[in-house]
């Protein structure tokens, strides 16, 4: 049996560490450098964030020079800093040179003014153009996230000439299967894989096995349009053309996987209540997370002031009727959670492209029917309780069968409020252009903190005359 049958992936890569931790120890350095060489970048950039900051530099100075720059792409930006500091300018333009163009790029929107100053001194001429014109397309944009290395053929060179380019150039290129058609004045033509060149004969041309019917996406489109194509049509790279129809460049698997990691982190924090933040949280200040946070706090918290009042306006009423105050949290926190499960589930639809805002009177309809059925089967269940375990099991005599009455037709109608606001929100968020996370949770339990308070109290004020 080998060394690592019947170990699981986080064994072996703990072992794995071990090992390393133990030959850097030694001072074993010739034996680290071979070790290093033969494992994946990102678990050797795993393995440099291990490291202490005194230590780092020279670990990463034993890897071979296209090894440095594979692990340097999968280093976060603290570390690139570190790595940058610590390395002559040539060892950095040698970097530079060899990063793919979106790393490039995403490193410079990451590190501080006079680290980028430094990068750009030591880059070439034609990568400081690169990386400045990728820099201006806007932020959030596919041109942001592109890549210009991918090949592109003619549609008049046969199956043995296109397979020769590719492997001239292919090795600086950040995907070779999937090829790409270009005129003479680079408009894209259509598309072919390496498994159609391979599956041809070398007379072939290549204008008659490409695809002319090709998915491609434009610079200015948001860089979330290029993700869903990518999902949609299982691409493993999607063209980026300018406005003329000209491929400037490639949106690939990898940059769609941050993409939606990015995304789905800012949909998270806005719907709980944050202000979204470039860095993770193990990387964040106690004082940056604060000024996240305390600003929707504050919102929220004088938005419960409408509560406040409600409750104040029927101050007399509840002091008669005293046992009322009790179920308040009832029909506020089941009004909250409806509405949160109706947000939470139209957000999703609308990120994956299932529901748009034309949707909307489908989708209120078909929320309303759930809310029916969940607020019968919460009110009679509400009901039997506050009968079998308040007054009896409890000796709550205040518990009458009005009681229970009216505190469950309060959550029949709450819960189908919540859901049909908690639907319509995020569909009218998207209309007008707005992040529909930002109106998720705790705005929609906010409102239905107040109206829920509110119905409660006007069917106690018409059942029970308070």
């Amino acid at each position: 049996m080998g060394e690592n049958e019947g170990m699981d992936f986080e064994t072996m890569h703990d072992r794995q560490f071990e090992e390393l931790s133990g030959l850097l120890d030694a001072q074993r350095m010739k034996a680290l450098q071979n070790r290093l060489e033969e494992m994946n970048e990102f678990d050797v950039a795993e393995f440099l964030t291990e490291v202490d900051t005194q230590r780092m530099p020279m670990v990463f100075r034993l890897l071979s020079k296209g090894k440095a720059a594979e692990v340097f792409a999968n280093l976060e930006a603290p570390e690139q800093e570190l790595i940058i500091n610590s390395i002559t300018d040539s060892e950095l333009g040698a970097i530079i040179e060899d990063l793919y163009v979106d790393d490039a790029v995403d490193m410079m929107e990451e590190l501080p003014a006079n680290v980028v100053k430094r990068v750009m001194r030591t880059a070439t001429r034609e990568t400081r153009n690169l990386i400045n014109q990728y820099l201006k397309y806007p932020e959030n944009s596919a041109g942001s996230i592109m890549t210009a290395e991918f090949v592109d053929l003619k549609k008049y060179m046969n199956v043995r000439e296109a397979i020769a380019r590719i492997r001239r150039i292919g090795e600086d290129k950040e995907t070779i299967y999937t090829c790409f058609v270009t005129s003479a004045d680079r408009k894209l033509e259509g598309v072919v894989s390496v498994k159609d060149l391979l599956l041809n004969d070398d007379e072939t041309v290549v204008g008659d096995i490409m695809d002319t019917n090709v998915v491609f996406c434009m610079t200015q489109d948001d860089q979330e349009e290029a993700a869903e194509k990518i999902s949609d049509y299982d691409l493993m790279a999607l063209p980026v053309t300018d406005r003329e129809g000209r491929l400037v460049g490639i949106v690939t698997v990898d940059d769609v996987i941050d993409v939606m990691e990015k995304e789905a982190t800012e949909d998270f924090e806005i719907m709980a209540a944050m202000t979204p933040s470039d860095k993770p949280y193990s990387r964040t200040g106690a004082f940056d997370i604060w000024k996240n946070r305390v600003p929707w706090l504050l919102f929220l918290m004088l938005s419960a002031t409408f509560t406040t009042m409600i409750l104040n306006s029927f101050e007399e009423a509840l002091a008669v009727q005293t046992v009322l105050i009790g179920f308040v949290p009832v029909i506020m926190g089941t009004g909250g959670n409806s509405g949160a499960q109706s947000s939470t589930a139209i957000i999703r639809s609308i990120s994956l492209g299932d529901t748009e805002p034309a949707d909307v009177l489908r989708v209120v309809w078909k929320e309303w029917r759930v809310s029916i059925l969940c607020g019968v089967s919460l009110a009679a269940v509400n009901f039997v309780k506050m009968l079998l375990v308040d007054r009896l099991l409890m000796n709550n005599l205040d518990v009458t069968v009005t009681v229970a009455l009216t505190v469950s037709l309060a959550i029949v109608l709450t819960v189908m409020f919540a859901k049909v606001v908690g639907s319509s929100l995020p569909i009218l968020a998207e209309k007008i252009g707005l992040d529909p996370a930002v109106v998720a949770t705790p705005l929609i339990t906010t409102i239905s903190d107040a109206v829920s308070l509110l119905i409660y109290l006007e069917i106690a004020r018409l059942l029970i005359h308070v």
